[in-house]
């Protein structure tokens, strides 16, 4: 198999759940669609490395998050989309869309590096040791990431209101 022929193959079998995983740190569906294809453009350029690497997803997974974290660089002054509508929002009746707008509000208010840990971990399921490896910090550290932000979680009024209607 030639290098584009395996590439193509690493691409096609990973780009929707890197897309949503983008999504669930903080993308609007089209710049997670950017994020990840700035992964891939980089995946491909060091395609030798990401090939060879002992784990090729979390080394991928480390490719996103840093792609993310730049794609997020000086954007505090400017001007944001904004999910709420100021004239006011009808309920969804469909019940999925409910669950998963709840969901990303409350990913939403978590800082970035919970945010992170938590896809990580509930999304791409890393273990401690690999998200330590994609995050760059000590396993200590991401436990108590990901505590502080599954009791930020828990506590989310967003979700506790779902809680109330099942």
């Amino acid at each position: 198999m030639s290098r584009d022929e395996e590439f193509t193959d690493f691409l096609t079998v990973r780009w929707s759940r890197l897309v949503r995983q983008a999504q669930l740190m903080g993308c609007t569906h089209a710049d997670a669609e950017d994020v990840v294809q700035t992964t891939f453009t980089q995946a491909y350029v060091h395609w030798r490395k990401v090939s060879r690497a002992d784990n090729p997803d979390a080394y991928l997974h480390r490719m996103l998050v840093n792609a993310f974290l730049a794609s997020r660089r000086g954007q505090k002054g400017r001007e944001q989309a904004s999910d709420e509508v100021p004239d006011g929002v009808v309920a969804d009746r469909t019940g999925n869309v409910d669950t998963t707008d709840a969901l990303l509000r409350a990913l939403g208010r978590l800082g970035t590096d919970q945010r992170l840990a938590v896809v990580l971990r509930h999304y791409a399921h890393l273990g401690e040791h690999e998200m330590a490896q994609v995050l760059g910090v000590a396993p200590g550290t991401v436990k108590s990431r990901l505590a502080r932000a599954m009791k930020a979680l828990a506590s989310d009024p967003g979700l506790l209101a779902l809680e109330g209607q099942a």
